[in-house]
Formats: structure tokens, C-alpha cells, sequence
């Protein structure tokens, strides 16, 4: 029984001394049909951004305990946002289509990585509960990480659901690192380009907790953080765990970030959270020069909103490669990030608000030397 956190250290030492490759115990009928139904329900599920999102909070509506479902769920959201931003009023002006292709593919291959790894470990806690007994050994046969399965035991015993967080951010920042991060078509295509130091420049990484404060219902309040060091797994693994105090050590936040979500479906256009800013309609004359119009987050008199689609008219779905099986997991000591302190001094309002102001001015600016050349 995995009740205490030496235990779990224990656990992962012997892991470390006894790596074999291959699984060897053989399962039963029951357990084969299980597997084959948790596949199937995660391939259905992780069509496109707009179905992850909605199934990541689906399943923290029945399973409050499991934190990182909602916190999965508001990432995801802003995932989805970067994505249409891309086809949105500013980005189409700035980054040349080739490069929008390229950062659609990162983003999407990076939400269909983590939704495959993480929901059959959803379905998998969800089994165990109807059935009243853990079924864990299962995860291996899914090609989850044996820190999981160890971690998930844990939480079995313990209800330790801080704990069962922090490990979940661990591992699919860690699973995410050689698969997308470290891949060298990425490499090539995303994280070495100009675009992607630019986007980094513009402050382009904010994400934003949407939420209400109290009865009025005209523009959500934000919460949120700016990350750093994107393509650094330590840095990730930190802004995970910033996000996860936003959310679960704020009850205000929590609460407001609950009543927001539950009214308003995710649809990928940032219409969702400020539709006083942004439209899902284009408003604007498409050859028409881009004059400043967003002030402190609020529009300048006489301004159309920015133009934000919805998912499903920005992106196709995606078909992709077979993620490989290999395993992460080699040093115990990934532990020592569950009690790492971590900041929460950020204002992500101020931040937010001059993003979009400087990615007007780069619009104007870019225009502005298109017609230098062509006169």
C-alpha cells in the first residue's frame, strides 16, 4: 500500500534498479476488452482542440478531486486560442502563412500528445472507482509512464490531490519533451525560427484564467501567468505549477473559473471571455491599413473589435502519426518538483493588455515598411 510519500520514493528507487524493457504479465479477457475501450474513447474524444477541452472538464464535473482535469481544461482553452489566433485579425498580418501552418502543427501535435496520454489515465482512475478497486496495473498496457502508475497508487491511498497534480504536470511536460519539444522537425520548423523568437518577443505566451467575480456577466476577469523559457522541461514543470496555485490556492479564482466555464463553451475564438474586444465575425475591410484600435484592453471610440474565429472555421482536424511508446521516466528525483516553491507575484492583466498593444504597433510598423518598398 502506497500511503505515504517515502513509500512512493521507495517505489521509484526499486523502479529505477529494476528498468526491463517489454511488459510481461499477461491479462485477462476483461482487462484486453477494457483497453480496447479506453483506446477507442480517447480516439474519439481527441478529434480537435474544441473535444479535448470539453472532455477535460467534463470529467473534472465528475471527478473534482482529480485538480489537474480543470486546470488540463483551462490550458487547453488557451491553447485553442493561440490556434485561431493564428488566423485571427493580427497574426495573419504579421506571420506569413507557412509559419502559421508550422505553429498550428506544434500546438496541435502538443494538445494530441497530452490528451492521449492523460485520458486513458482519466478513464482508468474512473474504472477503478465504479469497480471499487484499483486497476493501475492496466496503465502500462496504455503506454503510460510507470511513474504514473505509482503516483496514481498513491493517490488511490492517500487522496492526495495536490500531490497527484504536480506529478501529472511532471509527467506530461516530461512526455512532451522528447515527442515535441526536442523533435527536430519542430526544431527546424517552430522552436529555431525567427517567428517563434519574435512570438517570444511579443509576449505572445500569456495564459489567461477567465473568471467571474460576482454577478455582473459583461467581461470576465483575468488570472493567469506569462511563460518563460518555453522550450526549457524545468521552466515548464515550474509554470505548471504556478498555474495550478492560480487556480486551487485562490477559492475566489476557483469558484469564478468554475461559474465561467460551466456558462460559457469553449469554441476556440477569444470572443468565449471578452466579446466587447473580439468578434468571431471579421468586421474590418480586408485590404484596409490597420489603424490602432485597443487601449488598456478596452476599444478606442469608433473601433471595430478584433477579429477572433471559432476553431472549427480556423483548422481542419489533423491526422496524425502513432506517438512513440517510449518511457520518461529515469530519475526518482523529478519528486523533488512537488514541494518546489514557486512565485505567484504576476499581474497577467497589465501584461495581457500590452501584448495586444505591441502586436498593433508590429502590425502598423510591418505595413508601414511594405509600403516603403513598393513606392
Amino acid at each position: 500500500m502506497l500511503d505515504s510519500f517515502s513509500d512512493v520514493k521507495k517505489e521509484l528507487k526499486k523502479k529505477m534498479k529494476k528498468k526491463t524493457s517489454g511488459i510481461v504479465p499477461s491479462l485477462s479477457e476483461k482487462d484486453k476488452q477494457c483497453i480496447q475501450l479506453i483506446s477507442e474513447q480517447t480516439r474519439q474524444l481527441n478529434q480537435n482542440n474544441v473535444t479535448r477541452t470539453q472532455a477535460y472538464f467534463q470529467f473534472y464535473l465528475q471527478h473534482p478531486e482529480i485538480h489537474w482535469a480543470l486546470l488540463g481544461h483551462m490550458v487547453s482553452r488557451n491553447v485553442g486560442w493561440n490556434m485561431t489566433d493564428l488566423k485571427g485579425e493580427l497574426l495573419t498580418k504579421l506571420l506569413p502563412e507557412k509559419d502559421q501552418k508550422a505553429f498550428f502543427s506544434f500546438l496541435e501535435r502538443g494538445s494530441w500528445l497530452i490528451f492521449q496520454d492523460v485520458y486513458p489515465q482519466f478513464l482508468i482512475y474512473d474504472l477503478s472507482v465504479r469497480n471499487s478497486q484499483e486497476m493501475f496495473y492496466l496503465l502500462p498496457f496504455l503506454h503510460i509512464s510507470t511513474f504514473m502508475e505509482t503516483m496514481w497508487r498513491y493517490f488511490w491511498y492517500s487522496g492526495d490531490s495536490y500531490t497527484l497534480a504536480i506529478a501529472m504536470v511532471i509527467n506530461e511536460q516530461s512526455y512532451l519533451e522528447k515527442r515535441l519539444i526536442q523533435n527536430n522537425y519542430f526544431k527546424k520548423t517552430v522552436t529555431g525560427t525567427v517567428s517563434f523568437k519574435m512570438y517570444d518577443f511579443l509576449r505572445l505566451n500569456n495564459i489567461l484564467f477567465p473568471y467571474w467575480t460576482g454577478e455582473k456577466r459583461e467581461k470576465a476577469s483575468l488570472a493567469g501567468a506569462t511563460s518563460r523559457y518555453f522550450t526549457s522541461l524545468h521552466e515548464r514543470i515550474l509554470f505548471g505549477k504556478k498555474l495550478y496555485s492560480l487556480i486551487f490556492h485562490r477559492e475566489k479564482i476557483l469558484a469564478g473559473v468554475l461559474k465561467w466555464a460551466h456558462e460559457q463553451p469553449h469554441t476556440g475564438s477569444r470572443k468565449d471571455y471578452w466579446p466587447d474586444l473580439f468578434n468571431d465575425v471579421n468586421e474590418t475591410y480586408p485590404r484596409s491599413l490597420y489603424k490602432r484600435r485597443v487601449k488598456n484592453c478596452v476599444l478606442r471610440k469608433g473601433a471595430e473589435r478584433l477579429y477572433s474565429p471559432p476553431l472549427k472555421y480556423a483548422w481542419p482536424n489533423t491526422t496524425h502519426e502513432e506517438a512513440k511508446n517510449e518511457d520518461w521516466f529515469e530519475d526518482w528525483h523529478v519528486l523533488d518538483y512537488i514541494h518546489k516553491e514557486v512565485s505567484l507575484n504576476e499581474e497577467i492583466l497589465d501584461n495581457y493588455c500590452k501584448t495586444l498593444e505591441t502586436i498593433e504597433l508590429a502590425v502598423m510598423a510591418k505595413e508601414a515598411l511594405l509600403l516603403r518598398e513598393e513606392e
